[in-house]
């Protein structure tokens, strides 16, 4: 079992900036496809923010976060991180690290199989 330890959350003004970190704990396999998604409060689904795929490097973003947000990876540290730029009161959400060893990888489907605990991302306007 992979043990995912998010952390950078917090509050914001609109046009902001924030960056999530989720550090992973040490695994058999080298490389796995690691994510970010969040839940908005009152919807029931978690969305794809953006995905990489640890090995190559290779990325993939939600429409609605392309241009502001980055993925980015640390294999040493087994750390993902989420810089978030250009915030907007629409970001505001629980945002979740999540990873998985099988499966096609960078995907924005949210089949992961191991998650992290969470952490809020509030932006007022």
């Amino acid at each position: 079992q992979v043990q995912l330890v998010e952390s950078g959350g917090g509050s914001v003004q609109a046009g902001g900036s924030l960056r999530l970190s989720c550090t992973a704990s040490a695994s058999s396999d080298p490389t796995y496809c690691m994510g970010w998604f969040r839940q908005a409060p009152g919807n029931e689904r978690r969305e794809a923010v953006a995905v990489i795929w640890t090995g190559r490097g290779s990325a993939l973003y939600a429409d609605s976060v392309k241009g502001r947000f980055t993925i980015s990876r640390d294999n040493a540290k087994r750390t993902v991180y989420l810089q978030m730029n250009s915030l907007r009161p629409e970001d505001t959400a629980m945002y979740y690290c999540a990873a998985d060893f099988t499966g096609h990888c960078p995907r924005l489907t949210a089949d992961f199989v191991h998650w992290g605990q969470g952490t809020q991302v509030t932006v007022s306007s």
